[in-house]
């Protein structure tokens, strides 16, 4: 293609599309593997993780860590081993051909031998008043991550399906009382967990506010959420009916509110290439046991962390993920070496056999 030999292309031996916990643990076995990692750190540099005030649930980290400074950590790990970090969105794979050509949104654009895909994904939110401040200050989108900070508050979970109903049920270690605030009737969630809300609802520690919607937050970063603006119609969905006279409005107090309304993997640049994606955006690695289990359906092309683990969603996974990303690229392009020799000591061979 002319784009490979255009002069404003540069050529990388591996790319790291992700700044976060999987695309640094990535970058440090690939610096040290002296593959040259370079990392696009994407719209959102350093992940979720710098949502996260305090991280106590990683490994190493006895008296916790704050989310940035433990990113930070990581990237000065990672240039340590010659890791090259810069700002950069991917915009389009093309994968036709090899190397592999990534379009950037600044107009850059770099060829590259091997491509980690480590972008995570995005918890969806509300665009409510209050969200932006309060994000990482009482307001959550991960029971797991933060839930332990609030023992003895009175916690809100927003959403209806699976992932509100577990976060829910986590929660209730926790919190005084569990408020699962959903704007229907029925939930999404699969029966298996509606019956275990449903015990702890029996048991006093969940209480359901159904056709009901979180409108705003009320607080400050000192001291968190303090309160909530919310609105109820009996027939669900209430903030679309706000000039409906069945629509109340109502401040509740709460300590501390997650949202469980879903993940948006970022992935969007994946379409149209080899790699396979579910219906909901999420990449699909091979998996299984043994080598190769980060490998995608195009080659070359690899994956970690959030953009295939939609389940587990935790920083120390994610991690381990970029370490099995990184080792199996180091194979590939160990082999991808191998076969680029072979082929030109046949054409070598061949040449000298045609004089």
């Amino acid at each position: 293609m002319t784009a490979q030999t255009d002069e404003s292309v540069e050529h990388r031996r591996l790319v790291i599309a992700g700044s976060g916990i999987a695309g640094l643990s990535a970058a440090i076995y690939a610096g040290r593997a002296n593959n040259d990692p370079l990392v696009l750190e994407g719209d959102e540099p350093g992940g979720q993780l710098t949502l996260t005030t305090e991280v106590e649930n990683y490994p190493g980290f006895p008296e916790g860590i704050s989310g940035p400074e433990l990113i930070q950590n990581m990237k000065s790990q990672a240039e340590r081993f010659g890791a090259d970090i810069r700002h950069g969105v991917v915009e389009t794979v093309n994968d036709d051909e090899r190397p592999v050509i990534l379009n950037i949104s600044n107009g850059d654009t770099y060829t590259t031998d091997a491509l980690i895909v480590a972008s995570g994904a995005s918890a969806r939110t509300l665009g409510i008043p209050g969200e932006d401040e309060l994000m990482g200050y009482g307001l959550s989108t991960c029971a797991t991550c933060d839930g332990a900070f609030f023992r003895g508050e009175e916690i809100m979970v927003v959403g209806g399906g699976d992932a509100a109903m577990e976060e829910a049920s986590f929660l209730t270690k926790f919190a005084s009382t569990v408020y699962i605030v959903h704007r229907r009737e029925e939930f999404r969630a699969e029966d298996y967990w509606v019956d275990r809300i449903m015990e702890h609802v029996d048991n006093g520690d969940v209480e359901i506010m159904r056709n009901t919607e979180l409108t705003e937050l009320h607080g400050t970063r000192e001291d968190g959420v303090d309160y909530t603006t919310l609105v109820r119609h009996p027939e669900g969905y209430p903030s679309e009916k706000l000039d409906n006279p069945e629509t109340e409005t109502f401040e509740f107090d709460v300590g501390a509110v997650f949202y469980a309304i879903g993940h948006t993997p970022n992935t969007e640049y994946l379409h149209n290439t080899g790699v396979s994606l579910d219906d909901r955006g999420y990449l699909d690695a091979a998996g299984g046991d043994g080598g190769g289990q980060t490998k995608t359906d195009a080659p070359g092309i690899f994956a970690a962390g959030d953009v295939v683990d939609y389940h587990y969603q935790q920083a120390a996974t994610a991690g381990g993920m970029g370490v099995k990303a990184a080792l199996d690229v180091d194979e590939y392009l160990e082999d991808l070496e191998q076969n680029q020799a072979t082929t030109a000591d046949t054409d070598v061979a061949a040449v000298e056999s045609d004089d």
